[in-house]
């Protein structure tokens, strides 16, 4: 890997499914991510997505290249993804090297929906061999 190398960029699609699907697989049942009315009722503008699902799905496309192992990843989360009911939510993910050291690839992971990044400090260590 080399600095400034792009190491995926790809749009997913995250639907009112995925977020059934995540809830059972976490346990995390709250119901903002599957009732509008109760996320309308706390302020929000309609279901969202987990926020460990949308860390999980920026992340995932790293686990299609073959050999690169992830030594570490962190995130904070800057704005919330919601989900339309028929439409759902498309994220476009990226990463690309920032830094070379130690045998480790240090990667800016992004996670964009609606023009808006909706993760911050976003970084994964990846083994550089």
């Amino acid at each position: 890997m080399e600095i400034g190398q792009i190491v995926f960029e790809k749009k997913l699609l995250l639907t009112r499914d995925s977020l059934v699907r995540y809830a059972g697989a976490s346990g995390d049942f709250n119901s903002i991510h599957y009732r509008d009315d109760i996320a309308k009722q706390v302020g929000l503008p309609g279901v969202l997505a987990h926020g460990m699902l949308t860390m999980g799905a920026a992340i995932s496309p790293l686990f299609d290249e073959a050999g690169i192992q992830l030594v570490q990843y962190s995130v904070r989360f800057s704005k919330p993804v919601p989900v339309d009911a028929q439409e759902g939510a498309e994220l476009t993910v990226s990463a690309e090297v920032v830094g070379l050291e130690d045998g480790l690839a240090k990667l800016a992971v992004k996670a964009v929906f609606d023009d808006q990044a909706v993760l911050a400090k976003s970084f994964a260590w990846v083994k550089n061999d």
